[in-house]
């Protein structure tokens, strides 16, 4: 399904639904985040995805990291939360999502690399060359503050 970001655009269209999701910082033994290039919306983020009935936020991190990455996650602590409700994405059935994200930072404890249905490439980035790469806005917000390690849970 094909994905429009809308941020802070006041052409946006008005949001339909929200759904709780979670990105997940995960940094490895030699300081390279783990990114994927998205099917849909082309762009280079973070992996997480939405909360499913029945887990835990803590499992949702675990599962949405392992089925976009093929890469086993330890949660270790929260980022912060995303909930502007300037950032929406539009699908093309219809739905627009208001953004409702909680971000976590994990480390990887097994597994290996491989993409899936929602990312076209995966692999470990060292920091420095993030700007190589095409960032949504919210997604490098959330890099930004997963690799500072703020003292407490940013709230926005």
């Amino acid at each position: 399904m094909a994905r429009i970001d809308y941020f802070h655009d006041p052409d946006a269209p008005a949001a339909n639904s929200v759904v709780p999701s979670v990105t997940a910082i995960v940094v490895d033994a030699r300081g390279r985040l783990l990114m994927i290039h998205r099917t849909d919306n082309d762009l280079w983020a973070i992996p997480g995805g939405g909360h499913d009935i029945g887990e835990s936020i803590a499992e949702t991190v675990v599962r949405e990291v392992r089925e976009e990455t093929g890469i086993d996650v330890e949660v270790l602590d929260l980022v912060g939360t995303y909930t502007d409700p300037r950032h929406v994405m539009a699908y093309d059935d219809g739905e627009v999502r208001q953004q409702f994200s909680l971000c976590f930072r994990a480390r990887p404890v097994g597994g290996t690399l491989r993409t899936s249905n929602e990312s076209k490439a995966v692999r470990w980035v060292d920091p420095s060359n993030l700007d190589t790469l095409n960032i949504h806005e919210s997604i490098r917000l959330r890099i930004t503050h997963g690799l500072a390690h703020l003292p407490k849970p940013y709230i926005g």
